[in-house]
């Protein structure tokens, strides 16, 4: 995808699980548009790669963990001065969290405490720089989940998601007059690491996922790079509390063409 814009020049941004899939391509979205990209992630060898490529800082960090992740804002600060981007968007979708009749207790903790706690940790390590600089955009990774129900359920990744997106929902109106946005992306099914490997171990449940996007194909992460990149600029200035749907269609069909 060709980029000609450079809405993010000299701006900062943090990118939380920018090592690979919609991270990764957010973060070469955003270094073209200009921005100072921060790759936050807890594997060091991808991350340095990906913090490499970008001509960005890496900063090794668990989500879940509140000092870390203070840390890594810190950082981030004390790199270049400024916190613009929050783009958090590490999550997990394991194999153990399934229907709520199968998914024990510990599936759920997991899923919550890397999917949902870790996006409160960084919007609240985050905001204070913001809150000094009288401006930034928080952009949290929800998921077309979060607005439909499926049959064959994950139920912790579903119910965290669903938290995310009401959190992002608040948190826009609670800092607007703050000059603060917040908004909630959420994608349809993306064709990254997480959505080959259920390819890999479920064919048929992966399928039965597909026939129900009316345009007939997954998303690339590219596509999901530049809604973020669009939410983070100025262009979507008068945007925040927004659920951003980039799903193919998939939560507005009845049907899907045959």
């Amino acid at each position: 995808m060709e980029v000609n814009a450079r809405r993010l020049v000299d701006r900062s941004a943090v990118i939380t699980g920018g090592a690979s899939g919609i991270g990764l391509a957010t973060a070469r979205r955003m270094a073209a548009e200009g921005a100072k990209v921060v790759i936050a992630d807890i594997d060091p060898a991808t991350g340095e790669a990906a913090a490499s490529e970008v001509g960005g800082l890496f900063v090794k960090v668990d989500v879940t963990s509140a000092e870390q992740v203070e840390n890594l804002y810190a950082e981030t600060h004390q790199r270049f001065g400024r916190v613009d981007i929050a783009f958090n968007n590490a999550g997990i979708s394991p194999a153990d969290d399934a229907s709520i009749l199968e998914t024990g207790l510990e599936a759920w903790r997991k899923v919550q405490e890397v999917n949902l706690t870790s996006v409160y940790l960084c919007c609240k390590y985050a905001l204070p720089y913001m809150q000094q600089q009288g401006k930034g955009s928080i952009i949290n990774t929800a998921s077309f989940v979060a607005v439909m129900g499926a049959a064959s359920s994950q139920i912790s990744y579903s119910a965290s998601k669903g938290g995310v997106l009401s959190m992002s929902r608040e948190l826009g109106v609670e800092f607007a007059r703050q000059g603060i946005r917040v908004n909630a992306l959420c994608p349809g099914p993306v064709n990254t690491p997480l959505l080959q490997e259920l390819f890999a171990k479920d064919p048929d449940q992966a399928a039965r996922r597909l026939v129900h996007v009316p345009m007939g194909r997954f998303a690339e992460p590219e596509e999901l790079a530049a809604a973020a990149a669009f939410l983070a600029s100025d262009d979507s200035s008068f945007m925040t509390a927004s659920t951003f749907l980039v799903d193919g269609g998939i939560s507005g069909a009845y049907t899907t063409p045959q």
